[in-house]
């Protein structure tokens, strides 16, 4: 179905797709699937926390082709993560459970193209009728200064902002205890990504170079700082 057929969608023609949808997971792929969904039903060792963006062109089990139980994924309007202390609930929540009971070993804040809630940070009078997302998307505010104050003579703000997004709000999950301690030991690894949904390439930011690179290009690159206390347990 093209944008355009779904625009002129029904409200029960809509929903009618989404139940026809599971009705086909359930006579189609969870029989071929069962014994996964059945130690699934016990126990979740997922690899990677994934903080997205709620947008929903951003599937993060597609486009990195996991299976479920693979990725602990929080999603939220504009991949943010607040800093420790500040509207405790749920994305520090999710954090602070990934890191201390599922032991993740790696976390990936990612953002993407054409991004609204970017859009709105760079035009904050866009938001006025939405008080919420207004105060949320302070905490991409620091992006945005950023980006002001240093990329005037860019041709594409929007391009920039996302990544300096992505950068912010790798500061600030830096700044939740469980993170910051593991982080230390060199036993959580972060990493900050922007997917580009036309093209399906993503973008990796390198801590050591200060740049993204995309992936599949060289080594990966990493956001992750250098251990201070390696191989040292928690007591």
């Amino acid at each position: 179905m093209n944008k355009d057929s779904r625009r002129n969608e029904s409200a029960e023609e809509a929903l009618k797709q989404i139940v026809d949808g599971f009705n086909r997971f359930r006579n189609e792929v969870y029989p071929e699937q069962q014994e996964l969904f059945k130690k699934l039903a016990h126990e979740q060792v997922p690899r990677a926390m994934f903080i997205t963006c709620a947008d929903s062109r951003v599937a993060p089990e597609l486009i990195t082709q996991s299976a479920p139980g693979d990725l602990f994924v929080s999603r939220n309007v504009g991949n943010v993560v607040p800093p420790y202390g500040q509207m405790m609930g749920g994305v520090s929540t999710a954090i602070e459970f990934a890191v201390l009971a599922l032991n993740v070993q790696h976390i990936i804040i990612c953002g993407h193209s054409d991004c609204g809630a970017m859009k709105a940070v760079l035009a904050p009078e866009t938001l006025d009728s939405l008080p919420t997302v207004k105060a949320w998307l302070r905490h991409a505010e620091v992006a945005k200064i950023v980006v002001e104050d240093n990329c005037d003579c860019c041709d594409n703000k929007l391009a920039m902002m996302t990544e300096e997004n992505v950068i912010a709000q790798l500061q600030h999950l830096a700044t939740h205890p469980s993170v910051a301690s593991r982080l230390a030991r060199g036993e959580l690894f972060i990493h900050g990504w922007v997917y580009d949904i036309e093209t399906a390439h993503i973008r990796a930011y390198d801590s050591e170079t200060n740049e993204f690179r995309q992936i599949g290009e060289g080594p990966l690159p990493m956001a992750t700082p250098r251990a201070r206390y390696p191989g040292r347990n928690a007591s």
